[in-house]
């Protein structure tokens, strides 16, 4: 069973919490998020520079809460301290993107041009024409943005044409051949 709920978070320099009915605001230097808490599972308190989460009972749900409320003010804390980015890569003979305003305009073989506006709080940069950068203070808006950037037009796996996270590992298929010996 995971303990990661029992993990106090550590409050870095610049960085101040308060304590709301039914949330937990979190403020810093890159800026402010809001944490839902649910009241009947779990409670929030502040000892010193660090933030313990307390379950009020051993209830299933309690404890499934105990675990993702931590998580979840833990990825606050980082988020507006450091912030969050995602990197996109853009493969395929005439695939490319390029920026309307704020948003991102995407040419993946279709016949058409995709639009995609970044979610609040979320900015898409280009480095140039092949790959795209997401970056914001909110972990889950990051990484929505880029999944809706991403899902436009998956990597398949016999040219490897596509748009790809950074790093990502794409399995590769051979392509169909010819029968070795032809027809007997």
């Amino acid at each position: 069973m995971a303990r990661i709920g029992f993990k106090p978070v550590v409050l870095p320099a610049g960085v101040t919490t308060e304590i709301k009915e039914g949330a937990i605001v979190v403020k810093g230097p890159k800026g402010e998020l809001n944490v839902h808490l649910p009241q009947a599972d779990v409670s929030v308190e502040v000892k010193g520079n660090e933030l313990i989460v307390n379950r009020l009972h051993d209830e299933k749900q309690a404890v499934e809460n105990h675990g993702t409320v931590r998580a979840n003010i833990a990825n606050a804390v980082k988020g507006v301290t450091e912030g969050y980015k995602k990197e996109l890569e853009i493969n395929g003979i005439g695939y490319r993107a390029e920026m309307k305003g704020t948003s991102i305009v995407l040419h993946v073989g279709f016949s058409h041009a995709v639009t995609i506006a970044p979610l609040p709080g979320v900015k898409i940069s280009l480095a140039d024409e092949t790959h795209i950068a997401v970056e914001g203070i909110d972990k889950q808006l990051v990484g929505q943005t880029a999944a809706l950037i991403h899902d436009t037009k998956r990597p398949e796996p016999y040219g490897g044409k596509g748009i790809k996270y950074k790093g990502e590992f794409i399995i590769r298929k051979e392509g169909k051949r010819a029968a070795a010996g032809g027809k007997k």
